[in-house]
């Protein structure tokens, strides 16, 4: 299976997810003035939006967390984790070009240069974990590809395919939907990413953000030309410790991971949306806390 439609199927998959009674906000505009905001430019010209909180004390050997988010959704939907991480590390949420607040420029919808953004945007970091969910995943492996791991400590894959088999089944529907239909699939998209019914002012502004990128853009971010394998293959040889965090979907690619790679940590989320760490944002932060105290911050950069 190539990997357009491997993302076809990510994205069938969420729309599809029940939805039952529940509510929690998926991450309003962070507005505390523990947050700040702050703008970066790329080697590109690119004007790039991060969200950043800092603890009143840490280590000085103390990592800094960069959050990576999905597919056209922006860097607040973090805001769980940067209220919680950034009590204890430096943490960063990123809005990927064209997402967020981030300048929507003409180009760069490419694996090669959204990993050249994340790259500018540690270019002055020493020790870093990635945490990178759904799109976020893939361009967070091709930033190990291109650029190495010297700058990380460690990373965290939510929710993606990483090229381990089975291989993800979809309708191949979701770019038809799209071209003809784009809000009521984006919407439908954006609902279906929360097993907890969200609230409906949350849900439209994660949509008014997915629709400020240009619909041709926004597939070819769903259309890198890139086989599995290479996703698999980053994954699999990554020297550093590596967390991968998932719904039952992908209950099988975790296994097989486990089994290729026994120093993972693996996390299966049963009763959580694609969107795991708003469902579940008490389990997630309590795993991945727990893994950068036992891994990372136990072991300094030793390799996984």
């Amino acid at each position: 299976m190539n990997r357009r439609k491997c993302l076809q199927a990510l994205a069938a998959a969420a729309t599809g997810l029940a939805q039952r009674n529940g509510a929690a906000a998926p991450g309003a505009e962070v507005g505390d003035p523990a947050t700040t905001s702050r703008f970066f430019r790329t080697s590109d010209g690119v004007r790039l939006h991060i969200l950043e909180r800092r603890p009143a004390q840490a280590r000085p050997s103390a990592p800094t967390l960069v959050l990576v988010p999905g597919w056209c959704m922006p860097a607040s939907i973090w805001s769980r984790q940067l209220t919680v991480f950034g009590a204890r590390w430096r943490t960063i949420a990123f809005d990927p070009r064209g997402q967020g607040r981030s300048e929507v420029p003409r180009g760069g919808y490419t694996a090669d240069r959204r990993a050249d953004d994340i790259a500018d945007l540690l270019a002055r970091e020493e020790r870093v974990v990635l945490v990178g969910w759904s799109l976020g995943v893939l361009d967070a492996l091709q930033y190990v590809y291109r650029h190495g791991s010297d700058r990380l400590a460690g990373l965290a894959l939510v929710d993606n395919s990483i090229g381990e088999p089975p291989a993800p089944v979809g309708d191949g529907q979701f770019f038809r939907h799209l071209r003809q239909h784009r809000e009521p699939t984006v919407h439908a998209f954006v609902r279906g990413m929360f097993h907890r019914p969200q609230p409906p002012t949350e849900i439209d502004r994660l949509v008014r953000d997915a629709l400020r990128m240009p619909l041709a853009d926004s597939i070819a971010l769903l259309s890198y030309p890139i086989p599995r394998s290479h996703w698999r293959r980053i994954t699999e040889n990554f020297d550093r410790p590596l967390a991968y965090l998932v719904t039952p979907r992908l209950r099988a690619q975790a296994e097989h991971l486990q089994r290729t790679r026994p120093t993972s940590r693996i996390a299966v989320f049963e009763h959580a949306g694609h969107a795991l760490f708003v469902d579940e944002a008490a389990r997630f932060n309590r795993i991945v806390a727990t893994w950068i105290d036992a891994d990372i911050t136990s072991s300094g950069r030793a390799p996984a």
